[in-house]
């Protein structure tokens, strides 16, 4: 399992994911769920990927291949809107999955994949898409403007309570952080390091990107910092008319 999520307020877009694929008592593996794709100057797209490892990796390749391919009819590059692109992505998750679809049923598992595609094409707003095993697309809203793959419901009550279009790029990016550390506490299959990439409105070039261990100095503390500010914010909660009594 893993979690990514991907925020977009108006200053640019913030994209975070952990590195976790599979954990148990004796297996633990690392790779990365974020992947980068500029043309400075044209557009500036980041692809993060959740569900089974094999589908999602094979999905990347065939993007990259295009990308290398003179004769290939679509890739990142020749698409006008980002929509298209992520109707893309979709395509190549669900070519991939009908290709090992009954070995999959005999064996038992899955091989759906979650993706988020988001980014900036020149003369465009930014933007992001949560892509569907089945192929199917949504974009982030007014409302709810951040998108979440894979174990997102640890991570979720940060970003309501939080993010706005109003939010300031550092500050959606902080609470992308504690996002991902709140999952990493309380799950085991979601663990570090956590990659974070920014995006700022109408700078159409690599954008900003970090990756963060256990033992960096930033993530600790943060970590820190996020403990003991709840602690605090707890311990003020309002008193109930019995403690008041008792108190009294």
């Amino acid at each position: 399992m893993t979690y990514c999520v991907a925020i977009k307020v108006n200053k640019g877009l913030v994209f975070a994911s952990d590195s976790r694929t599979n954990a148990g008592v004796d297996y633990i593996a690392t790779y990365s769920k974020m992947w980068r794709f500029n043309w400075e100057g044209d557009r500036s797209i980041v692809l993060l990927t959740s569900g089974s490892l094999a589908t999602s990796q094979a999905v990347v390749n065939a993007v990259k291949r295009d990308l290398e391919n003179p004769a290939a009819k679509f890739n990142l590059r020749s698409g006008k809107h980002l929509h298209e692109l992520a109707e893309y992505v979709g395509k190549l998750s669900q070519a991939e999955q009908k290709q090992h679809a009954e070995a999959m049923e005999r064996s038992g598992s899955s091989n759906e994949s979650n993706f988020i595609i988001g980014g900036q094409i020149a003369g465009q707003s930014p933007e992001i898409f949560l892509i569907y095993p089945q192929g199917n697309y949504i974009s982030a809203s007014d409302d709810t403007p951040y998108l979440q793959i894979g174990e997102n419901k640890y991570g979720k009550p940060i970003l309501d309570r939080i993010i706005s279009g109003a939010t300031s790029l550092e500050d959606a990016a902080r609470c992308a952080m504690v996002s991902l550390d709140s999952t990493i506490r309380s799950n085991i299959s979601v663990g570090p390091p956590i990659e974070l990439a920014i995006h700022t409105v109408n700078q159409i070039e690599e954008p900003y990107h970090q990756t963060f261990t256990m033992n960096s100095t930033m993530y600790k503390s943060l970590q820190k910092h996020w403990t003991e500010g709840l602690k605090r914010a707890f311990n003020r909660l309002p008193r109930f008319e019995w403690e008041k009594k008792k108190e009294s």
